[in-house]
């Protein structure tokens, strides 16, 4: 998935999985999200043995990627 908003910085990228984290501290719950969405996407992608990470840059949108093993 990728968007083409305002980007994430760089320290901050490491904590984007964790649960109610939200990069903007003046974002309100009524503006958007309680921050779990993509600590609940890691969880399910860790349960499968996957991996889960993101590329972004301020300024340049975000994309949000996954890997799945292949069930044998």
């Amino acid at each position: 998935m990728r968007d083409m908003g305002i980007g994430i910085a760089p320290v901050e990228q490491g904590r984007v999985f964790d649960r109610f984290y939200r990069t903007d501290a003046s974002r309100s719950r009524q503006s958007g999200g309680a921050g779990l969405g993509l600590a609940i996407a890691r969880g399910l992608v860790d349960s499968f043995g996957g991996q889960i990470g993101l590329e972004s840059a301020p300024g340049c949108g975000t994309s949000v990627w996954f890997t799945l093993p292949f069930p044998e």
